[in-house]
Protein backbone atom coordinates (compact mmCIF):
# COMPACT_ATOMS: atom_id res chain seq x y z
CA UNK A 1 0.00 0.00 0.00
CA UNK A 2 1.70 3.15 -1.18
CA UNK A 3 1.95 5.89 1.42
CA UNK A 4 0.85 3.66 4.30
CA UNK A 5 3.08 3.54 7.34
CA UNK A 6 5.16 0.36 7.43
CA UNK A 7 3.81 -2.50 9.49
CA UNK A 8 5.90 -2.94 12.67
CA UNK A 9 6.78 -6.63 12.88
CA UNK A 10 8.63 -8.45 15.65
CA UNK A 11 10.26 -11.71 14.55
CA UNK A 12 11.14 -14.03 17.44
CA UNK A 13 13.54 -16.71 16.20
CA UNK A 14 16.85 -18.12 17.42
CA UNK A 15 18.03 -18.64 13.84
CA UNK A 16 19.28 -15.45 12.18
CA UNK A 17 18.92 -17.16 8.78
CA UNK A 18 15.29 -18.09 9.41
CA UNK A 19 14.51 -14.58 10.68
CA UNK A 20 16.09 -13.10 7.55
CA UNK A 21 14.13 -15.45 5.27
CA UNK A 22 10.93 -14.48 7.08
CA UNK A 23 11.65 -10.78 6.59
CA UNK A 24 12.47 -11.35 2.91
CA UNK A 25 9.18 -13.24 2.44
CA UNK A 26 7.29 -10.22 3.80
CA UNK A 27 9.12 -7.77 1.56
CA UNK A 28 8.96 -10.05 -1.52
CA UNK A 29 5.22 -10.36 -0.89
CA UNK A 30 4.83 -6.61 -1.24
CA UNK A 31 4.38 -5.69 2.42
CA UNK A 32 5.95 -2.49 3.70
CA UNK A 33 7.46 -3.58 7.01
CA UNK A 34 9.73 -2.30 9.72
CA UNK A 35 11.22 -5.37 11.37
CA UNK A 36 12.97 -5.99 14.65
CA UNK A 37 14.30 -9.39 15.73
CA UNK A 38 14.61 -11.05 19.12
CA UNK A 39 15.65 -14.54 20.16
CA UNK A 40 14.87 -14.63 23.87
CA UNK A 41 12.78 -13.28 26.69
CA UNK A 42 14.85 -10.13 27.39
CA UNK A 43 14.84 -9.07 23.74
CA UNK A 44 11.10 -9.68 23.41
CA UNK A 45 10.36 -7.68 26.57
CA UNK A 46 12.37 -4.68 25.40
CA UNK A 47 10.97 -4.66 21.89
CA UNK A 48 7.36 -5.02 23.06
CA UNK A 49 7.92 -1.96 25.23
CA UNK A 50 10.04 0.19 22.89
CA UNK A 51 9.13 -0.91 19.34
CA UNK A 52 5.44 -1.76 20.03
CA UNK A 53 4.98 -4.20 17.13
CA UNK A 54 1.66 -4.49 15.33
CA UNK A 55 2.36 -8.14 14.62
CA UNK A 56 4.50 -10.87 16.19
CA UNK A 57 5.93 -13.76 14.16
CA UNK A 58 7.45 -16.38 16.42
CA UNK A 59 9.23 -19.68 16.06
CA UNK A 60 7.54 -22.34 18.19
CA UNK A 61 10.70 -23.66 19.88
CA UNK A 62 13.57 -21.50 21.07
CA UNK A 63 16.41 -22.43 23.44
CA UNK A 64 15.20 -21.72 26.97
CA UNK A 65 12.11 -19.94 25.68
CA UNK A 66 9.02 -20.79 23.66
CA UNK A 67 6.67 -19.25 21.17
CA UNK A 68 3.83 -19.74 23.65
CA UNK A 69 5.75 -17.63 26.18
CA UNK A 70 6.41 -14.96 23.53
CA UNK A 71 2.68 -14.91 22.71
CA UNK A 72 1.71 -14.56 26.38
CA UNK A 73 4.15 -11.67 26.78
CA UNK A 74 2.93 -9.97 23.59
CA UNK A 75 -0.73 -10.29 24.54
CA UNK A 76 -0.06 -8.99 28.07
CA UNK A 77 1.87 -5.96 26.78
CA UNK A 78 -0.19 -5.29 23.63
CA UNK A 79 -3.68 -6.81 23.91
CA UNK A 80 -5.05 -7.82 20.54
CA UNK A 81 -1.70 -7.97 18.74
CA UNK A 82 -1.81 -10.86 16.25
CA UNK A 83 0.71 -13.66 16.82
CA UNK A 84 1.59 -16.07 14.02
CA UNK A 85 3.73 -19.11 14.73
CA UNK A 86 6.35 -20.39 12.31
CA UNK A 87 7.67 -23.91 12.65
CA UNK A 88 9.95 -26.28 10.84
CA UNK A 89 7.62 -29.22 11.51
CA UNK A 90 3.86 -29.51 11.75
CA UNK A 91 4.30 -32.52 14.03
CA UNK A 92 6.37 -30.98 16.81
CA UNK A 93 8.35 -32.93 19.36
CA UNK A 94 6.81 -36.06 20.92
CA UNK A 95 4.21 -35.02 23.47
CA UNK A 96 4.41 -31.38 22.37
CA UNK A 97 1.26 -29.43 21.66
CA UNK A 98 1.67 -26.69 19.08
CA UNK A 99 0.52 -23.33 20.47
CA UNK A 100 -2.60 -21.74 19.05
CA UNK A 101 -2.06 -18.19 17.95
CA UNK A 102 -3.68 -16.34 15.08
CA UNK A 103 -1.94 -18.55 12.55
CA UNK A 104 0.55 -21.36 12.12
CA UNK A 105 2.76 -21.71 9.07
CA UNK A 106 5.55 -24.08 8.14
CA UNK A 107 8.83 -22.32 7.49
CA UNK A 108 8.92 -24.12 4.13
CA UNK A 109 5.73 -22.22 3.16
CA UNK A 110 6.91 -18.64 3.83
CA UNK A 111 5.65 -17.58 0.39
CA UNK A 112 2.14 -17.89 1.89
CA UNK A 113 2.98 -15.55 4.79
CA UNK A 114 2.10 -12.18 3.16
CA UNK A 115 -1.40 -13.34 2.19
CA UNK A 116 -1.97 -14.84 5.64
CA UNK A 117 -1.02 -11.52 7.23
CA UNK A 118 -3.15 -9.50 4.83
CA UNK A 119 -6.10 -11.63 5.85
CA UNK A 120 -5.37 -11.13 9.55
CA UNK A 121 -4.76 -7.39 9.29
CA UNK A 122 -7.24 -6.46 6.58
CA UNK A 123 -4.49 -4.94 4.40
Amino acid sequence: MAGAAPLRVLIVDDSPDDAELTELALRDGGLAVEVRRAHGEAGVTGLLRDFRPQLVLSDVNLPGFSGAEAMAMARAALPGVPVVFLTGSSIGAPGETLPEGDGLLLKDDLDRLPDLLRGLLGR
